[in-house]
């Protein structure tokens, strides 16, 4: 097993006197199992952030949201959620395709409160959970290797006013999100897509839909 501390961490912590301190935690607070407590909070969730690493080395960011309990505990060390409909990227589901590793932040802003695991993904187009899933490509399913909670002092209270109405319904419906129907990208849209499309509403400019993203910030 490699040494979770390496020695830019060390070299801080000595600089702060806290390496007792980033000892005493880890042995403590982190675990290779979910605990019960851990299982019913990524239960309650409808959202995390997920990091992974590209192909050239370089980290990424992303929010994954669904309805409620849409990460799914498979046992005490897996974790498995799905891809749905997006830009077409597919950019953090490839990085984990590539190169596995991947980190998960699950926040409650109501309540604040954090927990955070790292793991490696497997990616798969006909896992049998996908039919749990309407609206699903596919499902990634994680193995963890580190959970630890961490204090919620810096986390800005938030009430959340409602879910988002892109979620696919029982059915795998969902409205047609505007950016498809940018004029320059609708020609670039996969054929699934067009009809939709066509049916959603006129063509909106680029100008048209930039304007309508950043509304309020004029």
């Amino acid at each position: 097993m490699t040494e979770f501390y390496g020695e830019a961490h060390r070299a801080l912590q000595d600089s702060f006197d806290s390496r007792r301190l980033a000892d005493t935690l880890k042995d403590r607070v982190m675990r290779t199992a979910l605990s019960e407590t851990d299982k019913r909070f990524i239960a309650a969730g409808d959202m995390f952030f997920l990091s992974t690493v590209d192909h050239n080395g370089w980290p990424s960011v992303s929010y994954k949201g669904g309805p409620k309990g849409f990460v799914e505990v498979v046992d005490d060390n897996t974790l498995a959620f799905p891809s749905y409909d997006g830009n077409g990227m597919f950019y953090s589901v490839g990085n984990i395709a590539e190169s596995a590793r991947l980190g998960m932040l699950f926040i409650d802003f109501e309540r604040p409160r954090r927990l955070r695991l790292h793991g490696t993904g497997t990616v798969s187009l006909d896992d049998p959970l996908i039919a749990d899933y309407p609206g699903a490509h596919l499902i990634v399913r994680v193995a963890l290797e580190n959970i630890f909670t961490n204090c919620g002092r810096y986390i800005h209270k938030y009430d959340k006013l409602a879910p988002s109405e892109y979620i696919p319904d029982e059915r795998a419906q969902a409205p047609v999100p505007d950016w498809k129907r940018v004029d320059f990208l609708r020609e670039a849209l996969p054929e699934k897509d067009r009809d939709d499309v066509d049916k959603a509403g006129d063509v909106m400019t680029e100008a048209e839909y930039r304007k309508d993203f950043w509304r309020g910030l004029e």
